[in-house]
């Protein structure tokens, strides 16, 4: 594998384990699309830094159990701006 996708897949996961970002913040984070993202932590990295990617893995199942819970949120907080707004 490349030096550069073996680099860049460690900075991407070694942020994720320590913030417990989503994959969509890691993006913004580092310019990427959530897609190379998702495939440099969820595949490359497996084969670069096992211990690294089951911590990822736990930080990725977290962030997915609580899916809807934020997007609730979201849509929550996007209806009381209105309804404050037309008040």
């Amino acid at each position: 594998m490349r030096e550069d996708l073996i680099e860049r897949t460690l900075k991407e996961a070694r942020y994720i384990s320590e913030t417990g970002a989503t994959v969509r913040e890691t993006a913004k984070v580092f310019h990427y699309s959530k897609s190379t993202v998702h495939k440099d932590v969820s595949e490359r990295l497996r084969f670069i830094d096992k211990a690294l990617f089951l911590k990822v893995k736990k930080v990725l199942k977290v962030n997915l159990d609580e899916r809807h819970i934020r997007g609730g949120q979201a849509t929550r907080e996007k209806y009381l701006k209105f309804k404050k707004a037309s008040s």
